[in-house]
């Protein structure tokens, strides 16, 4: 969508909790967002969902979403509460609820907004989604033939640059020497190796601190206690 920032890569390679991951990058500094820009990141923070969806079917939905849901809710109900981008509410602020916070948790909220009122919005965040969520179904299934070929190259090559994928989708195709794919692959996870490194040092430490306090311990034990398991000299002449 061109409302929203470019892509600048896409890759398929798991980081951390993330199965995959789609970076994108702003084409200059921005101080507000328009509602456009608004609307199309809703969109785009829909897109795993809607493949799901096309792809294998509702049956066949994971939970691989829940981060974009909560994005995309997140954003529509502060145009809703905030930005005066709902019809309905007008050009008004209603986040003005106030959080009691005790030892850094959350024990309750206090309100100024009636109960109608608070139908009302949410009845407008829904409406929000809803139009989204269209949106993006619709445009996903009319380029669900460009869908088959960026997944299609992922599964080549893992990792997809912002002009690969231009490519792919202007009919192009695109070709690597094996060298550049395994360079693509060892930059993404050298982070994770290094993790586990520095977790291995850390354990292998650990290990070392608490062999040094059990011989510290035992050097501290008092002789007696130490000779009490042995038999004195009298007690091996009597026997």
């Amino acid at each position: 969508m061109k409302e929203s920032d470019p892509i600048h890569k896409v890759t398929i390679i798991p980081r951390g909790r993330a199965l995959g991951l789609v970076m994108r990058l702003p084409e200059r500094d921005r101080v507000s967002m328009a509602r456009d820009k608004l609307e199309a990141d809703i969109c785009v923070a829909m897109g795993g969902r809607m493949a799901e969806k096309i792809i294998f079917g509702d049956e066949k939905i994971t939970t691989g979403a829940s981060s974009d849901i909560q994005q995309a809710t997140n954003i529509v109900r502060r145009m809703v509460v905030e930005w005066g981008m709902s019809e309905k509410l007008g050009f008004l602020s209603y986040a003005d609820e106030q959080d009691n916070v005790f030892l850094g948790h959350r024990t309750s909220k206090n309100s100024n907004i009636s109960e109608k009122t608070s139908e009302l919005i949410d009845a407008e965040v829904r409406k929000i989604i809803d139009a989204a969520y269209k949106r993006t179904y619709e445009l996903l299934k009319s380029k669900e033939d460009d869908l088959h070929k960026i997944a299609a190259a992922l599964l080549e090559y893992e990792t997809l640059t912002g002009d690969e994928v231009k490519t792919i989708l202007n009919g192009g195709t695109i070709s690597r020497k094996q060298q550049d794919v395994k360079a693509e692959k060892i930059s993404f996870s050298l982070d994770e190796k290094q993790e586990t490194a520095d977790l291995i040092e850390k354990n292998d430490q650990e290990e070392k601190n608490l062999d040094s306090k059990s011989v510290e311990s035992e050097n501290d034990l008092p002789k007696n206690v130490e000779n009490s398991a042995e038999p004195n000299n009298s007690e091996k002449q009597e026997k």
